[in-house]
């Protein structure tokens, strides 16, 4: 029955896709034929440059200009049959018709063309999202990872926020920031950053001083790129967690970047205690405190961007994201980044003003990840 359902619903939609562009045939038939049989002192012709208008939203140039025409066609039969082709008012109606068909053919050529660049804009960003952003992985050892990202430009799909996940020998590293800015032009700060943390979080180095490796990279970068009305604006960001395999005491560092959110079985939600340092590329030598708590068996660890916390409804109220996933605390962590998704996007009214990203990341209980041994990531 179901697979049935989901048969028909496919073939249904296609069918009425194919069907769509044959309303303004439809309806440059019934115009002619209605004008053809009520009294010569009602004139309907003027209203067949309704089916013209409406096909470019429907289809393309060609399909555009054949309606366009076949609307001509049926201007000059009207006015054929009621004996005034030659008057001058039908002269300017086909005139002005035929005017409005080659306006609405142009018109049609533009916005396929803006329609296939679109297209290209938003595979290019894909693209881009494939190659900077690279898939987490769904589970490390006892770790079990989902993530969420919502980009504030819907032609882009990526912008200023970012995240990954770097396994090592009995501990895996998580990263989460932002960097200044927001759509594409964050892209090139977010890259660097990405790049960094991946060359450098697989090494035996603290978590302070990989924060600090990170620093330095973002520093050098603004000093090589900024120009002086620039200097100070290049900055990120970023939260860096790491959750050993045996242990439930779980490090991390902030970079100016919100605390991240543990929610526990029972609806309980805590903020793990946090003594941020400055944003990367401020400094460049800041010394970082790591603090630690405990990420237990069954404990869930949000880690987010400010996008999220700072998205407003139409009354100026922030989304209460602590409030929120007290309800999902039992969740799966795929389940808590549906639920964030639908409900984050309902709050903002369906657009967000801010790129905003969000990862959990589960620890499950003993007896559930017995059968898995090591850090080796799982799709």
């Amino acid at each position: 029955m179901r697979s049935g359902g989901w048969a028909v619903g496919p073939r249904w939609s296609v069918r009425s896709a194919h069907a769509l562009p044959l309303l303004p045939i439809a309806l440059i038939v019934v115009i002619t034929v209605v004008d053809l049989r009520v009294p010569t002192d009602i004139h309907l012709g003027p209203a067949l440059v309704i089916a013209p208008a409406l096909t470019p939203s429907l289809a393309g140039p060609r399909t555009t200009a054949f309606v366009g025409a076949l609307a001509l066609a049926a201007q000059v039969l009207i006015g054929y049959q009621h004996g005034g082709i030659g008057t001058t008012n039908h002269i300017v109606q086909l005139v002005t018709l035929a005017v409005l068909c080659v306006i609405l053919v142009v018109y049609s050529v533009v916005r396929e063309r803006r329609k296939a660049q679109l297209a290209q804009v938003r595979s290019v960003a894909e693209a881009a999202q494939h190659v900077l952003m690279w898939p987490l992985p769904e589970q490390i050892g006892p770790l079990r990872i989902a993530s969420l990202y919502l980009a504030a430009e819907d032609e882009a799909q990526i912008g200023g926020d970012l995240y990954a996940v770097t396994p090592g020998e009995g501990a895996v590293r998580v990263l989460i920031g932002d960097v200044r800015g927001k759509g594409l032009p964050a892209i090139g700060e977010a890259a660097l950053l990405l790049g960094a943390f991946r060359e450098s979080a697989h090494r035996h180095m603290p978590l302070g001083e990989l924060a600090t490796a990170l620093d330095r990279s973002i520093t050098r970068y603004a000093a090589e790129l900024d120009t002086p009305e620039e200097a100070g604006e290049r900055f990120a960001t970023a939260l860096l967690v790491e959750i050993p395999e045996g242990d439930s005491i779980t490090l991390m560092t902030s970079c100016g970047h919100p605390p991240p959110l543990l929610l526990s079985p029972g609806h309980h939600v805590s903020v793990p205690s946090l003594h941020p340092s400055p944003p990367l590329g401020v400094h460049g030598d800041t010394e970082h405190t790591v603090d630690a708590f405990a990420l237990a068996p069954g404990d869930t660890l949000l880690l987010y961007t400010d996008g999220v916390i700072e998205a407003r409804d139409s009354q100026g109220r922030f989304y209460p994201l602590a409030d929120r996933v007290a309800r999902w605390t039992d969740d799966t962590p795929e389940a808590l980044m549906h639920h964030l998704r639908r409900d984050l996007l309902a709050h903002v009214g369906g657009r967000l003003g801010d790129d905003a990203a969000l990862v959990a990341v589960h620890r499950a209980p003993a007896d559930h990840h017995r059968h898995h041994h090591g850090w080796a990531p799982h799709r």
